[in-house]
């Protein structure tokens, strides 16, 4: 039996333009900075969608646990909505789901998320539980994976789902350009997908995954006690730019695949110069990433949940059945993951 995505579900907060941030909070913040004024703008970031919009509520001095008191607030409701209507894509009742794993590095609590879940939607009393965290962008592959192995093993229904709130962890104002790219960047979002043997879908064929350790200090999620703290070199592109076509290369290559045989790419939009390194060190067509585009565009970078919508994107333009596409994101490690999925009819 093969493992395969048969349904999507997401929940969005509010959105909020990307000038209306700047010209309401961002611009004072950062002291009207020219600098922060370019960078702010360079990011490919239209809108967001924010539980707080920094505009009419400032967080950036709150301690971490008013934000965790706020991320209880608004994630159970978004996490039932988004696994909600996963279940109901795949044409599935609560009580057919085994396994439910949740991925989030923006919020923790116990009972946990994946707890609360389980008593909204009315799920198994014996269901098996797991909660992924702190693993930042690249969490939805190596979640997919474990949810994929259980449902190969056990022939049984599972639920991913990827949540994040990254407008709780608002800085206090500074002028890192490291902080300006991240606070220019990162969105909200709650998106489950059901996996599943004895269904048509995205079949999860193979998994990949490399990190170089030299390169720790290159993105970091570090908690303080003014919420999280994001570290964001610019050298991220360059040394994922070295290694991202021998990791592809090995995961197409062991499955008789070469990269003219890959009809879709979703790849996680850390930012348009990670979508431009993978574009040209791929020698991919000008096409080939517009979904990563469009997500990075319309929701902006939303972490873990972000590959899922790049991915839910990808099968609504419509992909024919034996189609071929890589899922790829990037994170702390430095870390790169990515999936071969197969469209099966």
């Amino acid at each position: 039996m093969i493992p395969a995505i048969v349904g999507f579900g997401s929940a969005l907060p509010h959105s909020a333009e990307q000038r209306e941030l700047w010209d309401g909070f961002f611009a004072a913040h950062f002291g009207g900075s020219a600098l922060a004024h370019r960078l702010f703008s360079a990011v490919g970031v239209r809108r967001r969608h924010t539980v707080v919009n920094p505009v009419e509520e400032d967080l950036s001095g709150w301690t971490t646990a008013a934000r965790m008191r706020r991320f209880d607030e608004h994630a159970p409701p978004l996490g039932h909505e988004a696994v909600r209507a996963a279940l109901d894509d795949a044409g599935l009742d609560p009580q057919d789901v085994r396994l439910l794993t949740v991925a989030s590095c923006t919020g923790y609590g116990t009972p946990g998320l994946d707890i609360k879940l389980a008593g909204s939607l009315g799920l198994r009393s014996d269901l098996r539980r797991l909660f992924v965290g702190h693993m930042g962008c690249y969490a939805a592959l190596p979640a997919l994976g474990g949810v994929a192995d259980f449902v190969a093993a056990r022939g049984q229904p599972a639920v991913l789902l990827c949540l994040e709130l990254t407008s709780l962890h608002i800085q206090p104002p500074t002028a890192d350009p490291q902080q300006v790219v991240s606070h220019a960047l990162f969105g909200d979002a709650a998106v489950a997908v059901v996996v599943d043997p004895r269904a048509a879908g995205l079949a999860v064929v193979d998994l990949e995954a490399f990190t170089d350790t030299s390169g720790l200090d290159h993105m970091t999620w570090d908690i303080t006690d003014l919420g999280f703290r994001m570290g964001l070199s610019p050298r991220v592109p360059d040394v994922l730019g070295r290694h991202l076509g021998a990791v592809i290369g090995d995961l197409i290559g062991r499955n008789g695949l070469r990269l003219a045989d890959i009809d879709g790419w979703a790849v996680h939009p850390g930012g348009p110069r990670i979508l431009d390194t993978v574009e040209t060190t791929l020698g991919l067509p000008a096409t080939a990433l517009q979904p990563s585009r469009n997500v990075l565009a319309e929701r902006g970078n939303c972490s873990s949940a972000t590959l899922l919508l790049v991915l839910e994107e990808l099968v609504s333009d419509g992909l024919r059945a034996g189609s071929h596409v890589v899922a790829m994101a990037f994170g702390p490690g430095l870390t790169l993951y990515a999936t071969l999925l197969r469209v099966t009819a």
